[in-house]
C-alpha cells in the first residue's frame, strides 16, 4: 500500500472553495489537460453513495473509472474510493481548512498498484517512481486549475449569476467552458443537435435542417455559439468546404434570427470566429481594426460574423471571438503535432517564418468569461496570447518542452501532397494577431509565454 499527500493553498474562504468542488463541472476541470477522458456520468452531489464515472484510453482499450463518494462533511471534508478502475485500491480524502480567509486543500490518497504482488514488485524495482510521477503531475495540474478558477470567479463574485445556453458544448473549448461556468455557479444549458437527454439541462435544434423552436431560447441571459464542422479534421474537397461554411454560417443565421424575434431577448450573444478572418498577412501586426484578408477562410469568417447581424440590429450586446490556435494536448493543431514531435520528427514547416497566433485553453475560457461578465464588452475581440511566434520558434519550443530534437523540416510541397489545400491554409499562412481590445479592458493572460503554456498543457513543468 502506498500513500500520497498534496496541499493546495487558495486565496478564498473555505465555503467558496468547498462549493467549487460541489459543482458537477469540478470533475472535468480537475481532469489533467493532457488526459483524453470521456465523462460518462457525474452525480450532482458529493454526498455518500454518489458516483462519477469516466473512460480513458489505456493502450488499445478504454478503461472505465468509477469513483464513489464515501464521506461528506461540508465544508471540511469529503472522500471517494475507486470501485472500478486501473488500481487495485484507491481511496482519496479531501480535507479543507481555513485561516484568515485562506483555504488549504489537503489531498490524501492511499493506493495499491494493479496485479497484486507482481505489481508491487515491479513498482518497487522502479522505486515507486512510475505511478507516483503520474500522480504528482495530476495533482499539480489540479492545484493550478483550482487556484486559477477560484481567482477568475472571484473577479465577478459580486455580480449576479447568469443563465447560459451554449451551442457547440461538446468540443474541447465548449466542454471546458461548460464546466468552468458551472463551477462559478452559473446555470448552464446545452443546445444539442440530437434529441435532448431526459433530465439533463439540454435543448435541441437541428440547424442542418433549419429547425429551431425560438421559444426555447426565452429566459437566457447569455447565448454562446461555438459550433461548426472541424476545419482541420479532413482534407478539403468541394463538399467538405461547403460543410465547413454551412455549419457555421447557416447555424449562426438560424440562431440569430430566432433571438431577434424574442420578446425577452438575452443580454448578450457570443459567437466563435477565428483569426483566419485576417488571411495570410506575413509580418503585419493585426489588431481588431485590421482589414479582412482574402481567400476561403477569410470569406467564411466574414459570412460567419455577418450572419449574426440581426442580433446586433435588435440591440443585443454581441461579442465576436476571433480565436487563434488553442493549446490543447488532446485535440486541435497541438494534438496533431505531438506524435511526430515525440518521435523526434518535428521541425519547421515550409520556411518556418509564418506567424502562429496561439492561446492556452484556460486563457480562452477565462477570456470568454471576462467578456461575458463585462457589460461594456461588445464587438470583435482577438482571443490570442500577446506574444505570437514564428512557426520555426514554436517548433523549437515544443521540442525543448518534450526534450526532443525539432529540426526535421516539412517542405511546402510535402504539406501540399499530404494534406492538400487544408494543410497549406492552416500550416503555411501567417497571422501575427494581437489581443489589443482584451488588453485595453485589463484582461491579464495566465500564459503570455509559449513555453509556460505548453508545459502547463502537457504537464511537463520544470
Amino acid at each position: 500500500m502506498y500513500t500520497y499527500e498534496h496541499n493546495t493553498v487558495v486565496e478564498s474562504n473555505i465555503e467558496t472553495t468547498f462549493d467549487w468542488f460541489e459543482h458537477e463541472g469540478s470533475f472535468r476541470r480537475l481532469m489533467p489537460p493532457w488526459e483524453v477522458a470521456e465523462e460518462v456520468r457525474a452525480d450532482e452531489t458529493l454526498e455518500v453513495g454518489s458516483q462519477r464515472i469516466f473512460r480513458f484510453p489505456m493502450g488499445p482499450i478504454k478503461m472505465t473509472w468509477v469513483a464513489e463518494h464515501t464521506a461528506y462533511d461540508p465544508p471540511n471534508h469529503f472522500a471517494d474510493k475507486m470501485v472500478k478502475g486501473p488500481f487495485w485500491r484507491w481511496h482519496h480524502d479531501h480535507n479543507l481548512s481555513e485561516e484568515n480567509g485562506v483555504t488549504t486543500v489537503t489531498d490524501e490518497v492511499s493506493y495499491q498498484v494493479p496485479f497484486g504482488p507482481l505489481g508491487n514488485l515491479a513498482d518497487r524495482i522502479l522505486g515507486g517512481a512510475l505511478v507516483r510521477s503520474r500522480i504528482t503531475r495530476m495533482f499539480k495540474a489540479r492545484e493550478l486549475r483550482l487556484q486559477r478558477d477560484l481567482q477568475q470567479h472571484g473577479k465577478f463574485a459580486n455580480q449576479a449569476r447568469k443563465r447560459v445556453l451554449i451551442a457547440g458544448s461538446s468540443g474541447c473549448i465548449g466542454t471546458q467552458l461548460v464546466a468552468f461556468l458551472d463551477t462559478g455557479g452559473h446555470e448552464v444549458w446545452r443546445l444539442v443537435r440530437r434529441p435532448a437527454k431526459v433530465g439533463a439541462q439540454e435543448l435541441e435544434w437541428y440547424p442542418d435542417k433549419g429547425e429551431l423552436d425560438a421559444s426555447i431560447l426565452e429566459g437566457f441571459d447569455v447565448i454562446i455559439h461555438l459550433g461548426g464542422v472541424g476545419i482541420g479534421d479532413k482534407r478539403w474537397n468541394k463538399r467538405r468546404k461547403q460543410m465547413i461554411r454551412d455549419s457555421r454560417v447557416n447555424s449562426t443565421k438560424l440562431l440569430a434570427d430566432a433571438i431577434s424575434t424574442l420578446e425577452n431577448k438575452p443580454e448578450c450573444m457570443m459567437l466563435a470566429s477565428a483569426v483566419g478572418w485576417y488571411g495570410d498577412r506575413g509580418d503585419e501586426q493585426l489588431t481588431e481594426d485590421s482589414t479582412p484578408g482574402e481567400g476561403f477562410l477569410p470569406n467564411i469568417c466574414r459570412e460567419w460574423e455577418d450572419a449574426a447581424s440581426t442580433v446586433e440590429e435588435s440591440g443585443v450586446r454581441t461579442v465576436f471571438l476571433r480565436t487563434g490556435i488553442v493549446l490543447t494536448a488532446t485535440a486541435g493543431a497541438l494534438g496533431k503535432m505531438l506524435f511526430p514531435f515525440k518521435m523526434g520528427a518535428g521541425g519547421p514547416i515550409g520556411n518556418g517564418k509564418q506567424w502562429m497566433s496561439w492561446i492556452s485553453l484556460d486563457d480562452e475560457i477565462y477570456a470568454i468569461n471576462h467578456l461575458m461578465m463585462n457589460n461594456d464588452s461588445k464587438g470583435v475581440y482577438n482571443l490570442s496570447a500577446p506574444n505570437p511566434i514564428e512557426q520555426k520558434k514554436f517548433a523549437k519550443t515544443l521540442g525543448r518542452v518534450l526534450r526532443r530534437p525539432a529540426f526535421a523540416p516539412l517542405p511546402r510541397f510535402v504539406v501540399k501532397i499530404l494534406f492538400g489545400e487544408m494543410g497549406e491554409k492552416l500550416t503555411l499562412e501567417s497571422q501575427r494577431v494581437l489581443p489589443t481590445r482584451l488588453a485595453s479592458e485589463g484582461y491579464q493572460f495566465i500564459h503570455e509565454d509559449l513555453e509556460m503554456g505548453l508545459r502547463d498543457t502537457l504537464g511537463l513543468w520544470r
